[in-house]
């Protein structure tokens, strides 16, 4: 079975919740699927979601690419042993278990799992 399951979000670090809700509501037409008072929300961009997140969140401070994953643990045993840093060890959090990762070229990558 593939761990990988699909691009699930590109996050966007932000700093103004509101602001970029706005930029990319008004601006480029995506529907608000949810928000989570002054720290995150998503955007339906079609297959992918737009995640906006601020400091209250802290993914990573620059735009990432999140991947669903069947298991987080297996995920990054296999892609440690392709080169990969672990940049964030796994967290739990309400909805997901989530790690960040840097591929061998320094860019970030967030592995995730559905709780």
């Amino acid at each position: 079975m593939p761990l990988f399951e699909k691009v699930g979000m590109i996050i966007h670090p932000v700093e103004d919740l509101d602001e970029a809700v706005s930029f990319y509501t008004d601006g480029l037409g995506m529907p608000l699927k949810f928000r989570d008072a002054d720290r995150f929300a998503a955007l339906d961009a079609g297959s992918v979601t737009i995640a906006l997140a601020t400091s209250g969140e802290a993914v990573t401070d620059e735009p990432t690419v999140s991947y669903k994953v069947a298991n987080v643990e297996a995920a990054i045993e296999s892609l440690v042993a392709s080169g990969a840093k672990i940049q964030s060890p796994p967290e739990v959090g309400p909805h997901e278990v989530r790690a960040v990762l840097r591929d061998p070229a320094g860019n970030p990558l967030v592995v995730y799992e559905s709780r």
